[in-house]
């Protein structure tokens, strides 16, 4: 479980994230959703610790990793984290079979003669065979979208990181990512984090969605509960996602 108490981060005198709490729940897909430039992607690397937060706790199965940890405490955590950048972040130089065997020689004690075993099953989960020993630029997106996220899961983390994971995308492969997202909960029981912009990919696809607007949580809840808001912020972005599609 993840508790996240009275989080705040600012950059000079523009404070992003206002006193943030929630409670992440072991095994549930947890979407934060809201307009650009609100803290969405602050707050996934303030979990993560890639930002130091300015204030607040987070606390990762009854360790806190917030402002104040030390790095070896952080870099244990860490361990049970995967994290799918919004780029992909996959090395040029290295093969697939390097990209995806890379967290597995700095965070596991696992054998070298292993790696790729487990690299091919990791890549079979995402749905590729075959790809090991191609560089990152013969692959499309949507390959270089799986093969992150086979490198993300690799160690086997008991937690999922996605930093809007289908901007830039289109139609056909937002429905790949989106389904990957699914599957990896399913198959691996890995609780997941989701920020993004798509709305309606947060509701098909989570078990809880909050609103990040202003640096605040504005609302949290199922799907349902969601889309029966009240909150003008909430109304308000959903109907500019509305308008969006059509």
């Amino acid at each position: 479980m993840i508790e996240i108490r009275k989080l705040d981060k600012a950059f000079g005198s523009h404070r992003i994230l206002r006193g943030v709490s929630v409670d992440i729940k072991e095994g549930e897909l947890f979407s934060v959703i809201g307009p650009s430039g609100m803290g969405k992607s602050t707050f996934i690397k303030c979990l993560i610790r890639l930002l130091r937060p300015d204030g607040g706790s987070i606390i990762v199965d009854g360790t806190d990793i917030g402002s104040t940890s030390s790095e070896s405490t952080l870099a244990r955590v860490r361990r049970s984290f995967g994290y799918l950048f919004q780029e992909g972040a996959l090395f040029d130089s290295l093969t697939v079979m390097e990209n995806v065997a890379f967290g597995l020689k700095y965070l596991t004690d696992i054998p070298k003669s292993e790696y790729p075993g487990i690299v091919r099953e990791k890549l079979a989960l995402v749905g590729l065979k075959d790809v090991e020993d191609l560089k990152p630029a013969e692959l499309s997106v949507g390959m270089k979208k799986r093969v992150s996220l086979a490198r993300s899961i690799a160690a086997a983390p008991k937690y999922m990181l996605y930093d809007e994971p289908t901007t830039g995308l289109d139609p056909v492969t937002t429905g790949m990512v989106k389904d990957l997202i699914t599957d990896m909960r399913a198959k691996l029981g890995i609780t997941s984090i989701v920020v993004t912009h798509d709305l309606n990919l947060a509701l098909e696809i989570s078990s809880r969605v909050a609103m990040l607007n202003h640096g605040e949580f504005v609302e949290v809840g199922a799907p349902a509960e969601f889309r029966r808001s009240d909150n003008p912020a909430v109304k308000e972005f959903m109907r500019i996602s509305h308008l969006s599609r059509e």
